[in-house]
């Protein structure tokens, strides 16, 4: 999924770990693009909370009519040093991109890809979709693997149950579960499902920080209460987690992992390390497609077309925003 705020503010990602209890995240709506705009609902980053372990951006979207909203619409825009990961509850979701991967976004399937030097992709909902939900995931690969080759990888994974619940583990080890996608650094992704009334107790890795994103129902995760939309985060420190639905049948999806321990600035849809190599990606990215405001000499490095090539005869990729006036730099 493309950022498409047409002027995204540059973010300074680090490690903050001075919140000792649970730290509540309110959503902010963001039009997602074309002419009915269909909403997400984007809970990172904040101006308070920039990444949790390694995930720094998560869109929450639906249960929309996509007669009535317009559904997903998002042609070929570029990617850097990060892997996006597709989680959907209703709904189908046509992939693309420029590594050679097509494929279909089912609920209960994750679909992640790696970005790493560069990729550009395209997502469309399936003109069989009647309703969309679901979510959007980024995750910021450590400088060592930044600068790999791009990727993707898919898996189903088996649900664990139990009484009153059910999860699916779908990135990293968790309940017993391990799912086979590459991640970078230690990380933990799982959808979990509890009756209206039940309660899970789950013992959590101490090294992690984790969110959890109340899609349906309302929590209570030891003892804070959680509101539909909203996302928990939990520092570095919990040995595990109490999970409670209230009245109503509860879906909530679970990230975490290690702090990634490094800074990181993003901007659009490009994670780098400073000013000049997001202006450098946006630059390649407006040569290699053609755009006006491109310079002369920017597109193709020595590795060839950073962004990758697509398909003839689809739709026109979406241009970058604007670049701040000001050089990028941590927010205050």
């Amino acid at each position: 999924m493309s950022n498409t705020e047409v002027a995204p503010q540059e973010i300074l990602c680090e490690t903050d770990d001075s919140c000792v209890g649970v730290e509540i995240l309110a959503p902010r709506q963001v039009p997602l693009g074309g002419p009915r705009a269909m909403d997400v609902r984007r809970t990172l980053p904040q101006r308070q909370r920039s990444l949790i372990g390694a995930w720094c951006f998560l869109d929450h979207y639906g249960p929309d009519r996509v007669g009535e909203s317009g559904g997903m619409h998002v042609p070929r825009h570029p990617h850097t040093g990060l892997q996006t990961v597709s989680w959907l509850f209703t709904g189908e979701i046509e992939h693309r991109d420029s590594a050679g991967f097509h494929a279909a976004v089912r609920p209960g399937e994750v679909n992640l890809m790696t970005a790493g030097r560069g990729i550009s992709h395209s997502e469309f909902s399936t003109p069989g979709t009647d309703v969309l939900h679901g979510a959007q995931l980024w995750v910021a690969l450590p400088d060592g693997a930044r600068q790999m080759e791009p990727t993707f990888e898919h898996y189903r994974p088996d649900p664990l149950s139990g009484p009153g619940w059910i999860m699916r583990v779908f990135l990293g080890s968790f309940a017993g579960a391990t799912s086979p996608v590459t991640t970078h650094t230690p990380l933990l992704g799982a959808e979990i499902l509890l009756e209206a009334g039940a309660t899970l107790s789950l013992d959590t890795d101490p090294s992690f920080e984790h969110g959890l994103l109340v899609d349906t129902g309302s929590l209570l995760v030891d003892g804070h209460p959680v509101a539909k939309d909203h996302l928990a985060y939990l520092p570095t420190g919990h040995t595990s987690l109490a999970l409670a639905a209230g009245a109503e049948p509860l879906r909530v999806l679970l990230i975490g992992g290690e702090p990634l321990g490094e800074k990181i600035v993003m901007w659009w849809n490009f994670v780098g390390r400073s000013h000049e190599e997001i202006v450098g990606y946006r630059a390649q990215w407006q040569a290699e497609i053609g755009a006006e405001d491109a310079p002369a000499a920017a597109g193709t490095d020595a590795a060839g077309p950073r962004f990758g090539t697509f398909p003839a005869g689809e739709p026109a990729p979406l241009p970058a925003p604007a670049l701040p006036n000001a050089r990028l730099r941590p927010r205050a």
